[in-house]
């Protein structure tokens, strides 16, 4: 038994197959899921669980050396969660960020459902 960290096993196995530079969308509940890339869905109603949160327990648990958002995030509360979190992150359009997904070895789905709160990480490593 975890006695700290993620708990949720597919979750879990997840993050223990990535390696340098592999690819993590955190998505809110409207992001298209790309085909073939492997899904921890964790969406449970509109807005449980939430981004932040689910952001918060990945960046507890793996390193990321980026973050790649949509421009559309602009002005909106999710900008100021990614800002607080990543203050160097790169800006791409939505449709590009969509498209990036499709190169993903995990997406994580959360039940979020503000606008443009998702997120491309890129795997870092610690040390």
């Amino acid at each position: 038994m975890k006695k700290t960290g993620i708990l949720n096993a597919e979750l879990n196995a997840g993050l223990s197959r990535l390696g340098h530079g592999d690819l993590v969308v955190v998505a809110d509940c409207g992001l298209p899921i790309p085909p073939g890339v492997p899904v921890v869905d964790l969406a449970l109603v509109h807005g449980v669980p939430r981004f932040v949160d689910v952001l918060d327990a990945l960046l507890g648990d793996a390193v990321f050396q980026d973050c790649v958002v949509a421009t559309e995030v602009a002005g909106t509360e999710a900008e100021t969660w990614l800002a607080e979190r990543f203050p160097e992150r790169r800006a791409v359009s939505h449709e590009q960020l969509k498209a990036m997904s499709g190169g993903a070895r995990l997406f994580v789905r959360t039940g979020e459902a503000t606008p443009f709160a998702n997120a491309v990480l890129v795997c870092g490593v610690p040390f």
